[in-house]
């Protein structure tokens, strides 16, 4: 007889399902729902990046690439990197991994550098996958109270650590906030770590969501990689440019950790998916201002209709906003996002980000119309 406990691991038994999973599975009910929760842009993958993707299946590209990812690809992130962040593309000193997505990044990352009883420090909210890097590695997960501004300084990280803090991820612009670090805060919070010999993994995903109040000269979201190069920096294709079931992202840092990545990549995803890696290689003579500009007035939707009737700290980027729910409802985040379903409205509660749940998170990926629909019957269900 089979005996799910007795087969089951620990490791298992520790990870739970995604609560946005729960949210979508209860919103399956609803008939053409507004849907706020979903992390997906709402723009088509530009016709450059299909063709080349089309292409590349047209010419067989079909098979693995390198464990590393194509050459191609590679040497392009390599030279994108020089000018963005000026890490010299021949320093050998640095060096890049095309991974499946962003969280295929933050795995192998995690697999390489987390033993048992080692500290992770991750932000209090935080992306769902963070916390489940302490089950698969058996590492301890140090959460960093953020609340209630959302921002991850080298202040509010130094308490936490220990003799067995081994990382700290920070997230900026973050998800499920939408909170953009200062450089300075980003600066600081790079040299704390390096001071204490800890390796700082900078999950920028979002780094061309960044709206014009928050982003650099660069267009872009302060980064960690700006200010050292013993930082390991994670990106991706998927939000930037809409293809995000292509599962495409990148890692660049240390050689030494780059290419421990790559050993776990060999023995785990083999390699990024090959077509899209010949097809997001036109990504890099993508012009994607006019979308971010656009998701930047859907921002200014959000702020206008909700921060009257509660608290809310603006989005500087990303395309969520992190509302909390008015004590005058005596409503958890949870209830709330439950009650919004009465009036056809799909969000994510707070504690699925957290260990309070006191707030939710919107996405404002998604048409106008359907968005203001959405975000005035959240605002007359607050008042």
């Amino acid at each position: 007889m089979i005996d799910e406990n007795t087969l089951l691991s620990n490791r298992a038994g520790q990870i739970d399902a995604s609560g946005i999973r729960r949210a979508f599975q209860l919103g399956a009910r609803l008939k053409d729902p507004i849907n706020l929760s979903i992390g997906q842009p709402n723009f088509p993958v530009p016709d450059e990046i299909k063709d080349a993707a089309i292409e590349a299946i047209r010419s067989n590209a079909n098979g693995y690439t390198l464990t590393g990812g194509h050459d191609h690809l590679r040497n392009l992130i390599k030279s994108f990197l020089a000018e963005d962040v000026c890490w010299p593309a021949d320093d050998e000193g640095i060096d890049a991994i095309v991974t499946s997505g962003t969280s295929g990044a933050l795995v192998l990352a995690a697999w390489a550098l987390l033993d048992p009883g080692d500290e992770l420090i991750i932000p209090n909210p935080n992306f769902v996958v963070y916390p489940a890097l302490g089950a698969m590695t058996g590492a301890t997960i140090v959460d960093c109270d953020t609340y209630p501004d959302f921002r991850m300084t080298a202040e509010r990280v130094a308490p936490l650590i220990t003799e067995r803090t081994k990382a700290v991820i920070v997230n900026s612009p973050g998800n499920p906030t939408g909170v953009v670090l200062s450089e300075q805060e980003m600066a600081e919070l790079v040299q704390l770590c390096e001071d204490r010999g800890i390796m700082l993994i900078s999950d920028e995903i979002y780094d061309l969501f960044t709206y014009s109040a928050a982003r650099d000269q660069r267009r872009r979201c302060p980064s960690a990689a700006c200010h050292s190069r013993n930082v390991l920096l994670i990106r991706g294709y998927g939000k930037n440019y809409g293809c995000t079931g292509w599962r495409l992202g990148f890692a660049a840092g240390p050689t030494w950790l780059i290419n421990e990545m790559m050993k776990f990549q060999q023995y785990s995803f083999v390699c990024a998916p090959s077509m899209a890696q010949h097809g997001i290689a036109a990504a890099h003579e993508v012009d994607m201002s006019k979308w971010i500009d656009a998701y930047e007035r859907k921002r200014d939707m959000v702020v206008e209709l909700l921060s009257p009737v509660t608290h809310l700290e603006v989005p500087q980027g990303a395309f969520y906003a992190f509302p909390e729910v008015p004590s005058h409802l005596g409503m958890t985040g949870t209830q709330f996002c439950e009650s919004m379903l009465d009036h056809n409205v799909i969000m994510i509660p707070g504690g699925v980000f957290s260990d309070r749940d006191t707030h939710f998170r919107i996405s404002y990926a998604t048409d106008d119309d359907r968005l203001e629909a959405g975000l005035k019957a959240v605002a007359t269900a607050m008042s």
